[in-house]
């Protein structure tokens, strides 16, 4: 099992800054990708930014340029840097893990979600 906890979430003015934090604890040393994903009222969870073990990133192309996403193994904590913020990136963020099972199966493990609101 793996636990995920995410801070930082709050409000913002169009064009500034959020930093979120999201620590895992359990059993980590089988944790693989971890990343964000976001969700607007009336919509799907979707992909904000993810990173594998060795730093590899991935990112949904409306925050490339302005989301950095970084992760500390030491620390079992991944981040979220959001800059240049827009009123759509108003969501619920959620964090989340992948563990690596054996035999080629996985699990995936969601944070509770924190509210980012940014006003125009």
């Amino acid at each position: 099992q793996v636990q995920l906890v995410e801070s930082g979430g709050g409000l913002a003015q169009a064009g500034g800054s959020l930093r979120l934090s999201c620590v895992a604890s359990g059993s980590v040393f089988s944790v693989t990708t971890m990343g964000w994903y976001r969700r607007t009222p009336g919509a799907q969870r979707e992909l904000a930014a993810t990173i594998g073990t060795a730093g590899t990133t991935n990112y949904a192309d409306g925050v490339k340029g302005r989301f950095t996403i970084s992760r500390d193994n030491a620390k079992n904590t991944v981040y979220l840097q959001m800059n240049s913020l827009k009123p759509e990136d108003t969501a619920v963020y959620f964090c989340y893990a992948l563990q690596a099972q054996g035999w080629g199966s996985h699990r995936e493990y969601w944070g509770q979600g924190t509210q980012v609101t940014v006003s125009s």
